[in-house]
């Protein structure tokens, strides 16, 4: 597994991202996974990063075929129904003048989801998103690092969003404060609306139906599968179900096969500049020369000096 801190906790760093989207994904049903997740990490992910204004560009690509323990069953709460993802994305900014530079140029992004997505939904957190622990020292993780990691989805127990909200905000921060959890990130998106179909990308479903309008997600990771179910049967979690009950009507949880990110503060990674599968390569062999001003300004810019 990756290095974990015990004693430094990196949430604080992600606070530089003022505005944030999260956005899910799911495949076209005729496009198969390999495929499909080799043309999202290295191909549609370095054009994403090229976009003008971004600060902020990670895919989270979830994996299908992990143990359907991921998130404790609690009687009246279901499963949402008919709900397969195949990843979740999240693009940010540190201010609303940068999100509108890279509104009015993506086209040339969207224009691209319809070559491997079938439906992506694009929930708008004009307040950032928050993390509340992070012990992973890596700032621009590229790959699986052996953790154990899962987004949990969560659809509100009626149409009040402030009460929704000031429930998932502790919730989150009971969880947060427990040892086991090696990470916690919080979105907190605005409910979303069918009639203003979000991101405009062309042949691409945007439709979400009422359960999952108002939505919360939580990131999760542990050290392992084990950690993590050990967890759902402290007394700690036990003692939030009520209140989940009271206020989660839906849930869902999708485990990490990946996390990859491609810009950060601004500024693209390796992977946000060669594709996540070189950047890995590059990583791999020591090609330290790969990573020189020169070697990347001739990449990202077509010229020497």
């Amino acid at each position: 597994m990756s290095k974990v801190s015990i004693t430094t906790d990196y949430a604080a760093r992600d606070a530089s991202i003022a505005i944030n989207s999260y956005t899910t994904v799911l495949r076209r049903p005729r496009v198969p996974h390999e495929a499909f997740a080799t043309y999202w990490r290295d191909v549609h992910g370095p054009l994403c990063s090229r976009i003008p204004g971004l600060a902020w560009y990670v895919q989270n690509h979830f994996d299908r075929e992990q143990d359907a323990h991921l998130w404790p069953e609690i009687d009246g709460i279901a499963p949402f129904a008919d709900y397969e993802l195949d990843g979740g994305v999240e693009i940010g900014f540190a201010s609303a003048d940068d999100q509108g530079v890279f509104n009015d140029a993506s086209s040339i992004l969207f224009a691209d989801e319809q070559n491997m997505f079938a439906a992506t939904i694009a929930y708008a957190l004009p307040d950032g998103s928050r993390t509340l622990v992070d012990r992973f020292p890596d700032p621009v993780p590229n790959g699986d690092d052996g953790a154990d990691r899962i987004h949990v989805h969560f659809g509100a127990a009626g149409d009040d969003a402030q009460a929704f909200g000031a429930f998932m905000t502790g919730f989150a921060e009971t969880l947060a404060a427990q040892p086991e959890v090696l990470k916690l990130r919080l979105h907190l998106p605005e409910a979303y609306d069918n009639a203003e179909p979000a991101p405009p990308a062309p042949n691409v479903d945007h439709q979400v139906p009422p359960e999952r309008s108002l939505l919360a997600v939580i990131e999760l990771a542990f050290e392992t599968p084990m950690t993590r179910r050990a967890f759902f049967d402290s007394a700690a979690f036990r003692a939030t179900v009520d209140g989940q009950k009271a206020h989660i009507a839906y849930a869902s949880a999708f485990a990490v096969s990946g996390v990859y990110t491609y810009v950060r503060d601004k500024t693209l990674t390796v992977a946000g500049l060669r594709g996540s599968r070189a950047a890995q390569l590059i990583e791999r062999l020591g090609a330290n020369n790969q990573v020189k001003s020169d070697v990347t300004e001739l990449i990202h810019r077509g010229t020497l000096g």
